[in-house]
């Protein structure tokens, strides 16, 4: 299984989010950089992927509501997909 750390304070913008999230994750180079991109590319994620988000209060800082709809997206898509897991830590 590959683990993931993604931080919270490395993502300040949703555009940078976006692209720190597909660097990390490598998702494929057609990940739209929305959320609803993030869930299809992940709902059919066909590793075993393991992802532990840090510093969860900096990304609340930097992105307030959207920081909250970005990680539920992440639980979102734990749930719909077994091969993905999902942690804050």
């Amino acid at each position: 299984m590959r683990t993931v750390k993604l931080d919270g304070e490395r993502m300040t913008t949703k555009e940078t989010a976006h692209r720190y999230i597909k660097e990390q994750l490598d998702i494929p180079s057609y990940f739209g950089h929305n959320l609803d991109a993030l869930y299809d590319a992940l709902s059919v994620y066909d590793k075993d992927l393991s992802i532990m988000l840090i510093n969860k209060p900096e990304l609340m800082e930097h992105l307030g509501p959207y920081g909250e709809r970005l990680v539920q997206t992440f639980w979102d898509v734990e749930k719909v997909n077994r091969n993905i897991g999902f942690k804050v830590i």
